[in-house]
């Protein structure tokens, strides 16, 4: 027999109960009128994810056990659903019973997969492992349980599990098995980030082998903050074989027949779709982007939803003409559209005439309207104005100078920093920062200057990363000029100046970054990968001593194994230097 199993790949909003609970019933609809068994949601599909703490407020838990009847009472008959959502139980056990060494949060709270069927909550599934890592916080909101959940559809044992069930090798998918399931759905919400797709399918391959069981992996799409969720949800047979994938940062509904024997089931038995249906055409599994592909659509798609979904209809970028504006507004305007992006161009006597140039064949290229506003008058003016006091305090440069200070580096800056925020205001567009995850990390950014925004698309994407993804996206097509890419990386801010003057090469750079940040090694880790001493104590001073530049920067996707922000909790003030 064939068991119709439908893969709802959704783009869930946090917070947006109505909304998801609307485009839950478009999508069940659409999967029961493809004569679909079984259509497997995403975790935490009502409330999206991840809720933070809007899961503390009364009201909005209220609205999610709304939107839990609207579905019961309204989704179709014949097609079972299993839909995520956050379910209060009050006083139902003792954590403490259940072995789970945890502290209790006030709320009993547990992230939940519930199964409908025919008007009925069918049965439920509370997740058994609460990550506590990285971007997620869940032993902060819920309480695990440890009871398997197998139903019946259509004479076919199917198992639940949620997410971080799947990331471990005993525990629900083996119970599930066991307790006699012939496929297991995971319902995730699994943020994206480079290489992360071959440890999922690594993980999806392992229990389905091992156990001999279909596994049906649905993941969320969207941008959320600081993260972005990829979809690409799969669906792996015994054998090990891919047989169906979801789309990669797109909505998608995946319809496929699985050849699967009618069993016994322990728990509840559901009939499934009864009525006649098509066959289905042959399943194309389309391949997957190549790994600069990812990151590009990764940064497209968190931009646009970052945008949209805090209600801005256009961005503004500072195209100085340098690499990382440019890659920050190609993404702008591949996520919205160049006529909804505003390109400034904000020279000083020191930028280069082929800067200006780039910037102007950047706009041109990607459709970008520009504003050119010449900031020299306004240094003047600064220069003036603060003249008196830098005397007192021991003397300062003017533009007029050969020697350029860093307070009049960082002033140019500030003033450009000043007039894109003006123009926000003026047009209620949103600030694109421009940099990258290298800058930040070293603090080669000016506070309240080109770190004034409200998102940062490449706040975790490092130097060395941002050539890639420049090369890949100019290749497409005219878009990012090859000058830009190939002239030597400069903030423009006195003459004959280049990043190298204050920064390593950049491929050392982020190596020593990515080491120390993303892998927390070392000193003596970080030299036994062959840099300098001096050089490597250089670095990891400055990145500590960045970590207040960083607190109050704009939020931006991650796409590495571990980014600034909720990810890396350093204290601003601390003494150890290793």
């Amino acid at each position: 027999m064939a068991l119709r199993v439908a893969m709802a790949q959704m783009a869930a909003r946090v917070g947006d109960v109505d909304g998801n609970t609307a485009l839950i019933l478009d999508a069940w609809r659409r999967a029961a009128d493809a004569g679909a068994d079984l259509v497997v949601f995403t975790e935490l599909t009502v409330t999206g994810y991840p809720p933070e703490d809007l899961l503390l407020k009364p009201e909005f838990l209220a609205a999610t056990d709304d939107a839990m009847e609207v579905l019961r009472r309204e989704g179709p008959a014949g097609t079972v659903a299993v839909v995520g959502t956050v379910a209060s139980v009050g006083d139902r056990e003792d954590p403490e019973q259940l072995g789970w060494d945890v502290s209790v949060p006030a709320l009993d709270l547990r992230n939940r997969a519930v199964v409908l069927a025919d008007g009925e909550v069918a049965a439920v599934y509370d997740k058994w492992r609460l990550p506590n890592y990285g971007v997620f916080d869940e032993a902060r909101y819920f309480i695990p349980d440890n009871q398997v959940c197998v139903v019946g559809v259509a004479g076919v044992p199917v198992g639940m599990t949620v997410c971080e069930d799947l990331w471990t090798d005993e525990g629900p998918l083996a119970e599930a098995a066991a307790a006699g399931a012939k496929v297991v759905v995971n319902l995730n919400a699994s943020p994206y980030e480079r290489g992360k797709r071959a440890t999922r399918e690594q993980w999806v391959r392992h229990h389905a082998t091992r156990d001999g069981t279909w596994v049906v992996y649905v993941n969320q799409v969207g941008g959320h903050d600081d993260v972005v969720f990829d979809g690409d949800s799969m669906l792996c047979s015994p054998d090990g074989q891919m047989v169906a994938r979801g789309a990669q940062f797109a909505e998608d509904l995946v319809v496929v027949d699985l050849p699967v024997d009618a069993a016994e089931a322990p728990g509840p038995s559901l009939p499934g779709f009864t009525g006649k249906r098509a066959d289905l055409p042959q399943v194309e599994v389309v391949p997957r982007l190549e790994p600069v592909a990812e990151v590009w659509e990764a940064l497209v798609l968190a931009t646009r939803d970052y945008v949209r979904r805090n209600r801005f209809d256009q961005v503004i970028v500072a195209l100085s003409g340098g690499l990382d504006s440019a890659a920050t507004a190609a993404i702008a305007a591949d996520a919205l559209g160049g006529e909804h992006v505003i390109g400034l161009l904000l020279p000083s006597p020191y930028s280069s005439g082929h800067s200006l140039a780039d910037a102007r064949d950047l706009a041109t290229n990607m459709g970008i309207r520009t504003y050119e506003i010449p900031i020299e008058s306004a240094m003047r003016a600064f220069d003036g104005m603060l003249a008196d006091v830098f005397d007192a305090e021991g003397g300062a440069t003017t533009p007029d100078d050969e020697h350029v200070s860093l307070t009049e580096e960082n002033l140019q800056s500030r003033i450009r920093g000043v007039i894109v925020m003006a123009l926000s205001n003026e047009t209620g567009a949103l600030v694109l920062t421009t940099g990258n995850k290298s800058e930040y990390a070293v603090g080669y950014a000016t506070l309240y200057g080109d770190m004034a925004g409200g998102f940062a698309p490449l706040k975790d994407v490092p130097k060395t990363l941002v050539y890639e993804i420049a090369r890949y996206r100019a290749d497409r097509s005219p878009s990012i000029p090859q000058n830009t890419i190939d002239k030597p990386p400069s903030a423009e801010l006195k003459p004959g100046q280049v990043d190298q003057d204050s920064l390593p090469p950049y491929d050392v750079l982020d190596d020593i970054i990515a080491a120390y940040v993303e892998r927390n090694e070392g000193i003596a880790e970080i030299l036994g990968r062959g840099h300098d001493e001096e050089v490597v104590r250089k670095v990891l001073r400055m990145i500590d001593g960045a970590e207040f530049k960083r607190r109050q920067s704009a939020p931006g996707p991650k796409i590495t194994h571990r980014a600034f922000g909720k990810e890396r909790r350093v204290p601003m003030t601390h003494a150890w230097h290793g």
